[in-house]
C-alpha cells in the first residue's frame, strides 16, 4: 500500500503538476519557496485530503505549518485522524 506521503506526491505530480515523471522534489521541499503550488491548488489540495483521508478540514488549519510540503500535510493528517 502507498503511503500518505506518496498518495499525496502522486496526486500533485498528476493533477497539479502535470508531470508524467512523478513528484521530482522531496517531501520536505516547500510549495510556497518552490513554487510548486498556488492558492487555487490549495483548495484543491484540501478537498482531496478530505476525499481520500477522512479527514475534515477547518479554515483555520489551512496554514502553511499544515500545507507547505507533502510531509507536512502528511502529518497533519496523522494528528487529525488520531
Amino acid at each position: 500500500m502507498d503511503s500518505v506521503e506518496q498518495k499525496i506526491a502522486k496526486y500533485i505530480s498528476e493533477n497539479i503538476l502535470f508531470s508524467r515523471n512523478g513528484y521530482g522534489y522531496s517531501v520536505d521541499a516547500s510549495f510556497l519557496e518552490n513554487g510548486i503550488v498556488d492558492s487555487m491548488n490549495i483548495l484543491q489540495l484540501v478537498m482531496f485530503v478530505e476525499e481520500n483521508f477522512a479527514v475534515k478540514v477547518g479554515d483555520s488549519d489551512i496554514v502553511p505549518e499544515n500545507f507547505d510540503s507533502v510531509a507536512k500535510i502528511a502529518n497533519y493528517i496523522r494528528a487529525k485522524s488520531q
